[in-house]
């Protein structure tokens, strides 16, 4: 019996759990959202997403404590190892979902995959993503501890990513879940969280959300971020 797209994002979680795994990870990207909605939000207003991308940032790439070979550990379960872009960047494919790793680019920045052989594999380095790991909370599923992102900081995130998509449809979906999820923690009263979160990204990009925001008339948010009382 084939499984379904939810079961088989469990049982991936549940082998990098049994491996050690999620120890050294956190989970990013949109599969975040149906946690966020089931076991933090009170209610949302984020609509149903539907992603086939299962994105593992990888915080602290020289201080993996696991030894694994994760295209060994999915294999069974039908992914194949995909060698993306020139510089082959490995990805983890099935019909149903995509694994893939990232880690900070640094510095300048580096269009070359960085390796990480404790995991068998090597990561996307991408801009912004210390961003997701300031401050996160552990999600426990059915005895699976699972470290994501705080919401606040996740939608700050998306508030940039979506500035710098060359994909409109994208943009516009980062836009959507970032705004949803802001109301939903105003509503929940985390108003103070949402400020510390803006407040740690740089001057630069504080003035680029506030322009966004405006352009959105998004009143309600600009008031918090801009500690107006």
């Amino acid at each position: 019996m084939e499984k379904s797209q939810s079961d088989l994002c469990q049982e991936v979680l549940s082998r990098f759990h049994n491996e050690g795994v999620l120890r050294d990870v956190i989970l990013i990207g949109s599969w975040c959202i149906p946690l966020y909605k089931k076991h933090y939000l009170k209610e949302s207003l984020i609509p149903p997403l539907r992603t086939m991308d299962i994105d593992f940032l990888v915080p602290e790439p020289k201080s993996i404590k696991s030894s694994v070979n994760i295209p060994d550990i999915l294999k069974n379960l039908g992914f194949i190892v995909d060698f993306a872009g020139e510089q082959g960047y490995i990805r983890l494919i099935h019909p149903d979902l995509i694994v893939e790793f990232l880690v900070q680019e640094q510095g300048r920045g580096s269009d070359k995959p960085y390796p990480l052989p404790s995991l068998g594999l090597n990561a996307q380095p991408l801009r912004f993503l210390n961003l997701l790991s300031e401050k996160i909370i552990k999600i426990n599923i059915e005895g699976i501890i699972i470290s994501i992102p705080h919401p606040a900081w996740f939608a700050i995130h998306k508030l940039i990513v979506t500035q710098r998509r060359t994909k409109t449809e994208k943009a516009d979906k980062d836009l959507l879940v970032a705004l949803a999820l802001l109301h939903d923690l105003i509503n929940m009263k985390q108003s103070k969280l949402i400020l510390e979160a803006y407040k740690s990204v740089s001057k630069k990009w504080q003035a680029k959300i506030i322009n966004l925001l405006e352009k959105k008339q998004e009143k309600e948010i600009l008031k918090i971020i801009k500690n107006e009382k």
